[in-house]
């Protein structure tokens, strides 16, 4: 597939990034004239998917960097979100509604079912050892 446009950043996995990741995305897809909503789905979605690399990828490993790749193919933005942490063990359970791991820590288990709702295409690939990657997509659609 030919790209119009592409970002690459490498953030570290610390919770004070999350709100610069976010905002790094967003401002790259305002090249699609999206809508307010538009572009509030896509923030909603990149925060979840930072948040989940941080709090579960990397949890208790120092010096974890999250990678994350945009692209702009006419006029969808593709979205790729990485960390190289712990994990998931059990992705289909872990994709659940209501499902976390962490309880104590008021994690509402809803992080993968927000992606879902707010972007047109998600797909999470996931190997114990070696990481997380989460691909999302939006299509930009001019009303």
């Amino acid at each position: 597939m030919q790209y119009d446009n592409k970002i690459s950043l490498i953030l570290d996995a610390n919770s004070k990034n999350e709100a610069f990741a976010r905002v790094s995305v967003s401002a790259f897809a305002t090249q699609l004239d999206p809508t307010l909503e538009q572009l509030d789905d896509i923030k909603m979605a990149v925060s979840e998917a930072v948040t989940n690399a941080i709090i579960h990828g990397y949890e208790g490993i120092d010096n974890g960097e999250i990678y994350i790749n945009c692209k702009i193919a006419n006029d969808t933005l593709y979205i790729e979100i990485e960390d190289k942490g712990k994990g998931i063990e059990n992705l289909e359970k872990a994709m659940e509604p209501l499902y976390t791991s962490k309880p104590h820590m008021e994690r509402s288990g809803m992080g993968f079912t927000v992606m879902e709702a707010f972007m047109d295409n998600m797909k999470v690939i996931s190997e114990v050892g070696k990481g997380t990657k989460i691909y999302l997509e939006k299509k930009i659609t001019k009303n």
